[in-house]
Protein backbone atom coordinates (compact mmCIF):
# COMPACT_ATOMS: atom_id res chain seq x y z
CA UNK A 1 0.00 0.00 0.00
CA UNK A 2 2.90 2.27 -0.19
CA UNK A 3 2.49 6.26 1.03
CA UNK A 4 -0.43 5.19 2.56
CA UNK A 5 0.63 2.44 5.14
CA UNK A 6 -0.43 2.53 8.65
CA UNK A 7 2.11 2.67 11.44
CA UNK A 8 0.74 0.69 14.56
CA UNK A 9 2.80 -0.72 17.25
CA UNK A 10 2.10 -4.77 16.87
CA UNK A 11 4.69 -7.84 17.72
CA UNK A 12 7.19 -8.85 16.19
CA UNK A 13 5.37 -10.45 13.16
CA UNK A 14 8.85 -12.87 12.59
CA UNK A 15 7.22 -14.37 16.12
CA UNK A 16 4.13 -15.26 14.87
CA UNK A 17 5.45 -16.98 11.71
CA UNK A 18 7.31 -19.19 14.20
CA UNK A 19 4.32 -20.65 15.78
CA UNK A 20 2.26 -20.06 13.10
CA UNK A 21 1.90 -23.89 12.24
CA UNK A 22 0.77 -24.64 15.77
CA UNK A 23 -1.84 -22.04 16.30
CA UNK A 24 -3.25 -22.99 12.90
CA UNK A 25 -3.85 -26.47 14.48
CA UNK A 26 -5.14 -24.88 17.29
CA UNK A 27 -7.80 -22.81 15.41
CA UNK A 28 -8.87 -25.23 12.81
CA UNK A 29 -9.81 -28.02 15.54
CA UNK A 30 -11.75 -25.32 17.34
CA UNK A 31 -13.65 -24.29 14.47
CA UNK A 32 -14.62 -27.96 14.30
CA UNK A 33 -15.62 -28.46 17.83
CA UNK A 34 -17.75 -24.80 17.24
CA UNK A 35 -21.56 -25.27 16.55
CA UNK A 36 -21.34 -21.66 15.21
CA UNK A 37 -21.32 -23.58 11.43
CA UNK A 38 -24.86 -24.53 11.87
CA UNK A 39 -25.72 -21.03 11.70
CA UNK A 40 -25.28 -21.17 7.62
CA UNK A 41 -29.07 -22.25 7.14
CA UNK A 42 -28.23 -21.22 3.53
CA UNK A 43 -25.77 -24.31 3.10
CA UNK A 44 -27.30 -26.49 5.78
CA UNK A 45 -30.82 -26.33 4.33
CA UNK A 46 -30.98 -23.93 0.89
CA UNK A 47 -34.98 -25.20 0.72
CA UNK A 48 -35.68 -23.77 4.20
CA UNK A 49 -38.04 -20.95 4.88
CA UNK A 50 -35.25 -19.23 6.12
CA UNK A 51 -32.82 -19.47 3.38
CA UNK A 52 -35.56 -18.33 0.63
CA UNK A 53 -35.42 -15.20 2.89
CA UNK A 54 -32.12 -14.56 2.73
CA UNK A 55 -32.30 -14.83 -1.06
CA UNK A 56 -34.85 -12.24 -0.86
CA UNK A 57 -32.87 -9.89 0.67
CA UNK A 58 -30.33 -10.67 -2.12
CA UNK A 59 -33.15 -9.87 -4.58
CA UNK A 60 -33.37 -6.24 -2.92
CA UNK A 61 -29.96 -5.56 -2.98
CA UNK A 62 -29.32 -6.39 -6.75
CA UNK A 63 -32.43 -4.50 -7.96
CA UNK A 64 -31.29 -1.64 -5.66
CA UNK A 65 -27.62 -1.86 -7.76
CA UNK A 66 -28.38 -2.50 -10.99
CA UNK A 67 -26.63 0.64 -12.57
CA UNK A 68 -23.39 -0.14 -10.61
CA UNK A 69 -20.64 -2.68 -11.55
CA UNK A 70 -19.85 -3.38 -7.82
CA UNK A 71 -21.82 -2.43 -4.45
CA UNK A 72 -20.06 -2.41 -0.85
CA UNK A 73 -22.65 -3.44 2.16
CA UNK A 74 -21.79 -2.59 5.79
CA UNK A 75 -23.84 -5.10 8.02
CA UNK A 76 -24.29 -4.16 11.44
CA UNK A 77 -26.37 -4.47 14.33
CA UNK A 78 -27.59 -1.84 17.54
CA UNK A 79 -26.47 -3.89 19.88
CA UNK A 80 -24.07 -7.41 20.17
CA UNK A 81 -25.82 -10.78 19.68
CA UNK A 82 -28.30 -9.65 17.63
CA UNK A 83 -27.61 -11.32 14.79
CA UNK A 84 -25.25 -9.52 12.19
CA UNK A 85 -22.61 -11.64 11.72
CA UNK A 86 -24.89 -14.53 10.94
CA UNK A 87 -26.72 -12.74 8.26
CA UNK A 88 -23.51 -11.27 6.90
CA UNK A 89 -22.63 -14.70 6.26
CA UNK A 90 -25.92 -16.32 4.75
CA UNK A 91 -26.06 -13.34 2.51
CA UNK A 92 -22.54 -13.69 1.34
CA UNK A 93 -23.22 -17.90 0.72
CA UNK A 94 -26.76 -16.45 -1.10
CA UNK A 95 -24.65 -13.99 -3.32
CA UNK A 96 -22.28 -16.23 -4.28
CA UNK A 97 -25.20 -19.13 -5.27
CA UNK A 98 -26.25 -16.52 -7.99
CA UNK A 99 -23.19 -16.07 -10.16
CA UNK A 100 -22.58 -12.82 -8.39
CA UNK A 101 -18.40 -12.71 -7.11
CA UNK A 102 -18.46 -11.66 -3.48
CA UNK A 103 -16.19 -11.21 -0.76
CA UNK A 104 -16.98 -10.69 2.40
CA UNK A 105 -14.28 -8.92 5.18
CA UNK A 106 -14.47 -9.18 8.89
CA UNK A 107 -14.25 -5.86 10.22
CA UNK A 108 -15.41 -6.84 13.76
CA UNK A 109 -11.90 -6.05 15.76
CA UNK A 110 -13.75 -6.33 19.16
CA UNK A 111 -15.48 -9.94 18.07
CA UNK A 112 -14.36 -11.84 14.80
CA UNK A 113 -16.39 -14.66 13.83
CA UNK A 114 -16.34 -15.00 10.27
CA UNK A 115 -12.99 -17.17 10.18
CA UNK A 116 -15.36 -19.12 12.81
CA UNK A 117 -18.57 -19.38 11.00
CA UNK A 118 -16.39 -21.20 7.29
CA UNK A 119 -14.31 -22.88 9.86
CA UNK A 120 -10.87 -21.07 8.81
CA UNK A 121 -8.18 -19.44 9.17
CA UNK A 122 -7.39 -16.12 11.07
CA UNK A 123 -3.71 -15.52 10.96
CA UNK A 124 -3.57 -12.66 8.54
CA UNK A 125 -6.29 -10.37 7.30
CA UNK A 126 -7.25 -7.38 7.07
CA UNK A 127 -4.90 -6.01 9.75
CA UNK A 128 -2.52 -7.61 7.64
CA UNK A 129 -3.21 -6.31 4.17
CA UNK A 130 -3.51 -2.27 5.89
CA UNK A 131 -0.27 -2.98 7.45
CA UNK A 132 1.12 -3.53 4.01
CA UNK A 133 2.76 -7.08 4.54
CA UNK A 134 0.47 -8.70 2.01
CA UNK A 135 -2.06 -8.21 -1.01
CA UNK A 136 -5.65 -8.95 -0.60
CA UNK A 137 -4.66 -11.94 -2.84
CA UNK A 138 -2.70 -13.59 -0.37
CA UNK A 139 -4.77 -13.24 2.53
CA UNK A 140 -7.97 -13.89 1.09
CA UNK A 141 -9.99 -17.96 1.23
CA UNK A 142 -12.41 -19.56 -0.71
CA UNK A 143 -15.17 -21.87 1.83
CA UNK A 144 -17.62 -21.88 -1.49
CA UNK A 145 -17.02 -21.14 -5.04
CA UNK A 146 -17.95 -17.97 -5.42
CA UNK A 147 -17.63 -16.72 -2.35
CA UNK A 148 -13.87 -15.63 -0.54
CA UNK A 149 -13.49 -14.53 2.79
CA UNK A 150 -10.79 -12.07 4.64
CA UNK A 151 -10.90 -12.62 8.02
CA UNK A 152 -9.57 -9.62 10.65
CA UNK A 153 -5.88 -11.07 10.81
CA UNK A 154 -4.13 -9.97 13.83
CA UNK A 155 -5.94 -7.63 16.61
CA UNK A 156 -4.73 -4.07 16.44
CA UNK A 157 -4.42 -1.74 19.42
CA UNK A 158 -6.49 0.52 18.29
CA UNK A 159 -8.55 -0.73 15.45
CA UNK A 160 -10.43 3.00 14.73
CA UNK A 161 -7.31 4.21 13.58
CA UNK A 162 -6.57 1.45 11.30
CA UNK A 163 -9.94 1.95 9.61
CA UNK A 164 -9.67 5.58 9.35
CA UNK A 165 -6.47 5.19 7.50
CA UNK A 166 -5.50 5.80 3.71
CA UNK A 167 -4.58 2.66 3.95
CA UNK A 168 -7.66 1.09 4.30
CA UNK A 169 -9.44 3.28 2.17
CA UNK A 170 -7.04 1.79 -0.58
CA UNK A 171 -7.78 -2.00 0.44
CA UNK A 172 -11.67 -1.26 0.25
CA UNK A 173 -11.64 0.71 -3.06
CA UNK A 174 -8.59 -2.07 -4.51
CA UNK A 175 -11.35 -5.23 -3.97
CA UNK A 176 -14.24 -3.40 -5.18
CA UNK A 177 -12.81 -3.50 -8.58
CA UNK A 178 -12.37 -7.22 -8.00
CA UNK A 179 -15.86 -7.99 -6.90
CA UNK A 180 -19.49 -7.69 -7.47
CA UNK A 181 -20.67 -7.76 -3.51
CA UNK A 182 -18.24 -6.61 -1.08
CA UNK A 183 -19.91 -7.26 2.29
CA UNK A 184 -18.46 -6.02 5.95
CA UNK A 185 -19.39 -7.09 9.02
CA UNK A 186 -18.84 -4.55 11.54
CA UNK A 187 -19.26 -4.46 15.46
CA UNK A 188 -22.45 -3.24 16.51
CA UNK A 189 -22.84 0.46 16.47
CA UNK A 190 -24.02 1.48 20.59
CA UNK A 191 -20.34 -0.03 21.46
CA UNK A 192 -17.42 1.30 19.25
CA UNK A 193 -17.16 4.15 16.22
CA UNK A 194 -15.83 1.72 13.93
CA UNK A 195 -19.26 0.85 11.85
CA UNK A 196 -19.61 4.80 11.13
CA UNK A 197 -16.17 4.79 10.11
CA UNK A 198 -16.79 1.96 7.55
CA UNK A 199 -19.66 3.41 6.34
CA UNK A 200 -18.31 5.95 4.82
CA UNK A 201 -16.76 3.79 2.60
CA UNK A 202 -19.56 1.80 2.00
CA UNK A 203 -22.87 1.89 -0.72
CA UNK A 204 -25.29 1.67 2.36
CA UNK A 205 -25.47 0.17 5.67
CA UNK A 206 -27.84 -2.75 6.46
CA UNK A 207 -29.38 -3.20 9.93
CA UNK A 208 -30.16 -6.38 11.54
CA UNK A 209 -32.41 -6.25 14.64
CA UNK A 210 -33.37 -8.51 17.02
CA UNK A 211 -37.13 -8.89 17.54
CA UNK A 212 -37.38 -9.79 21.27
CA UNK A 213 -34.51 -7.42 22.60
CA UNK A 214 -33.34 -4.55 20.04
CA UNK A 215 -34.86 -1.67 21.89
CA UNK A 216 -36.77 1.34 19.54
CA UNK A 217 -34.30 3.99 21.01
CA UNK A 218 -31.20 1.55 20.28
CA UNK A 219 -32.58 1.67 16.89
CA UNK A 220 -32.88 5.07 16.57
CA UNK A 221 -29.72 6.11 17.69
CA UNK A 222 -27.63 2.94 15.21
CA UNK A 223 -29.40 4.98 12.65
CA UNK A 224 -28.46 8.52 13.49
CA UNK A 225 -24.82 7.24 14.20
CA UNK A 226 -24.90 6.10 10.16
CA UNK A 227 -26.56 9.02 8.73
CA UNK A 228 -24.66 11.58 11.19
CA UNK A 229 -21.44 10.44 8.52
CA UNK A 230 -23.15 10.77 5.28
CA UNK A 231 -24.09 7.03 4.79
CA UNK A 232 -27.41 5.33 3.49
CA UNK A 233 -29.04 3.18 5.75
CA UNK A 234 -30.40 0.08 2.84
CA UNK A 235 -33.07 -1.53 5.03
CA UNK A 236 -32.83 -3.36 8.29
CA UNK A 237 -33.22 -7.66 9.01
CA UNK A 238 -35.40 -8.35 11.38
CA UNK A 239 -33.85 -11.51 13.36
CA UNK A 240 -35.63 -13.73 16.52
CA UNK A 241 -39.42 -13.81 15.11
CA UNK A 242 -41.91 -15.41 17.28
CA UNK A 243 -43.26 -17.13 13.96
CA UNK A 244 -44.99 -20.37 15.04
CA UNK A 245 -45.21 -21.80 19.37
CA UNK A 246 -41.73 -22.82 21.02
CA UNK A 247 -39.83 -21.00 17.69
CA UNK A 248 -38.03 -18.03 17.10
CA UNK A 249 -36.37 -17.61 13.29
CA UNK A 250 -34.86 -14.81 11.33
CA UNK A 251 -37.29 -14.68 8.34
CA UNK A 252 -38.35 -10.90 7.98
CA UNK A 253 -36.88 -7.86 6.16
CA UNK A 254 -37.84 -4.61 5.69
CA UNK A 255 -36.22 -2.69 2.47
CA UNK A 256 -35.60 1.06 2.51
Amino acid sequence: MGKGKTKLDLPNPELQERNEDTRQDQQVEEAKRSNLSDVLITVADPASAASETYRMIRTNLLYSSVDKQSEAVLVTSPGPSEGKSTTCANLGVVMAQTGKSTLIIDCDFRRPTMHKLFKLRNFRGVTNIVMGECSPQEVWQEPLEGLKIIPVGQIPPNPAELLSSRSFAQFLEQVRKQFDYVLIDAPPTSIVTDPAIIATHADGVLLVLDAQNTRKSSLIKAVRSIEAVGAKVLGTVLNNIESRPGGYYSYNYVYK
